[in-house]
């Protein structure tokens, strides 16, 4: 396996498709933080932007790869590992982000006594919501692209449509991580989203499997 994440991160470095979901979380982020806002607030927006972002990603990591290509390495260790090992390299990708942007957030976001908040645990409940929104954006990302959506158009359509509905839709990891956030800097106390990161963890490998299990029947 770790031959084939390798393989992966190579194929996506060299594709330079990493590019544009990049530019789009740093755009995302310079649109939404600005420096001495709320620390919880900064941090819930940080994360919210993982989740289009790690779709778009999962996308481009899972059709980055030539049919040719793809049907040598599947021949020589099976489609599920080799479809596995595409959605870990762009949840790998995504979390990059998320920890540069998490990061940016903490230097230029207020330190947290304006809140009374103490900065440490809003370091870790910001680190739990982009876990939880990066592992959200996976699901919507394996559930909306090949092997089970293979029409481009239906693919990305329902991925943006698939990453709106996990920032406004009850019960969603993602949104529930967020608000956790958002509520904790309006009531001055720290909530770790744990119950959200733990769905959100839940779900991805739940999609991650159907999407492997769906790939190894298509071949």
């Amino acid at each position: 396996m770790t031959g084939l994440l390798r393989y992966q991160c190579a194929l996506l470095l060299r594709s330079q498709r990493w590019i544009a979901p990049l530019l789009l979380y740093a755009a995302f982020l310079a649109a939404g933080v600005r420096p001495g806002d709320p620390l919880l607030d900064s941090l819930g927006f940080a994360a919210a932007g993982l989740v289009p972002v790690t779709a778009w990603l999962v996308r481009v990591c899972v059709t980055n790869e030539p049919a040719a290509a793809r049907d040598c390495a599947a021949a020589a260790v099976g489609p599920v590992r080799v479809h596995a090992a595409a959605l870990l390299t762009a949840l790998g990708g995504a979390l990059l982000a998320g920890a540069a942007g998490t990061a940016a957030v903490l230097l230029i976001g207020d330190s947290g006594r304006a809140e009374h908040v103490d900065p440490g645990d809003a370091a870790l409940a910001g680190v739990l919501a982009a876990l939880a929104c990066a592992l959200t954006g996976a699901a919507v990302g394996a559930l909306c692209s090949r092997p089970l959506l293979r029409s481009t158009g239906v693919a990305v359509l329902a991925g943006g449509l698939g990453s709106l509905l996990a920032w406004g839709i009850a019960g969603s990891p993602a949104r529930s991580a967020v608000t956790a956030l958002v509520e904790g800097s309006r009531a001055q106390a720290v909530t770790l989203p744990v119950a959200a990161f733990a769905g959100a963890l839940a779900l991805a490998c739940g999609a991650g499997a159907v999407a492997c299990l769906v790939s190894a029947r298509r071949r």
